[in-house]
């Protein structure tokens, strides 16, 4: 049975964002199912998130979840409710029971106060370009962009216009599980993250996962600057789960 490759996005985000790497993987034989949140939607909180996805993948098997960025907070839901061999996470946040994700950015000690607003800027207006109060930023793919810094000028400015409109609901709300769930995960970070910045993702992957994370180059998107790459860990991460 060949393994499906699940691509959750990160805040803002839709499928679009994991075109790259989703054609990459069909091409060497993968089911992938790139799944649309319902991040527009006021009424939509981290549960619905779930329920979206769940959705997507219903009546599928071999599934190998693999989150961005704020689906570290949907991804763990859906490994609690659907059978999940392996979770990937991909520069993302890792909560603790009962934390807001509003709440995890002073929680974990995110080290810089500009590209912190930047993210929680995006987050709640889908905003790529023009944060307010992060004025350099404006630009995307320029040096100060949090997001998009390592793409080329027109890749880069039509990832900033597909951003969505950013509910805040579901960063307003605790982290409903007791416990991380029982399942396989590999964390991977990007050592050019401008957003979540290599030494603070590997401190928290090691006091929240107690894992030590894989590393590849690259900003936050890897699945745009980098999807060959990015798809060559999957499989592998695929292959060695399937082998156990």
């Amino acid at each position: 049975m060949t393994t499906t490759f699940v691509l959750i996005p990160g805040a803002a985000c839709g499928s679009w964002h994991w075109h790259l790497p989703a054609a990459e993987l069909r091409a060497r034989g993968y089911e992938v199912v790139s799944v649309d949140l319902p991040c527009e939607d006021d009424a939509a909180g981290l549960e619905e998130y779930a329920d979206a996805v769940v959705a997507a993948v219903a009546g599928r098997r071999r599934l190998t979840l693999v989150a961005h960025s704020f689906a570290g907070f949907t991804a763990p839901l859906v490994c609690a409710r659907v059978p999940v061999d392996l979770l990937v996470l991909v520069a993302a946040m890792v909560p603790l029971p009962g934390e807001a994700p509003d709440e995890w950015w002073a929680a974990t000690g995110h080290p810089d106060a500009q590209v912190r607003r930047a993210g929680r800027a995006a987050q709640k207006a889908g905003k790529g370009t023009g944060a307010e109060g992060v004025p350099e930023a404006a630009v995307p793919g320029s040096a100060a962009d949090p997001f998009f810094q390592d793409l080329p000028p027109d890749l880069a400015a039509e990832a900033a216009a597909r951003w969505r409109r950013q509910s805040e609901k579901p960063a307003a709300r605790p982290w409903p599980m007791a416990a991380w769930p029982e399942v396989a995960t590999r964390f991977l970070l990007c050592r050019q993250d401008r957003l979540f910045p290599a030494p603070f993702l590997r401190a928290v992957a090691a006091e929240r996962l107690g894992v030590v994370p894989d590393e590849m180059a690259g900003g936050h998107f890897p699945m745009l600057s980098r999807p060959v790459e990015l798809a060559d860990r999957l499989e592998g991460y695929g292959r060695a789960t399937a082998a156990r």
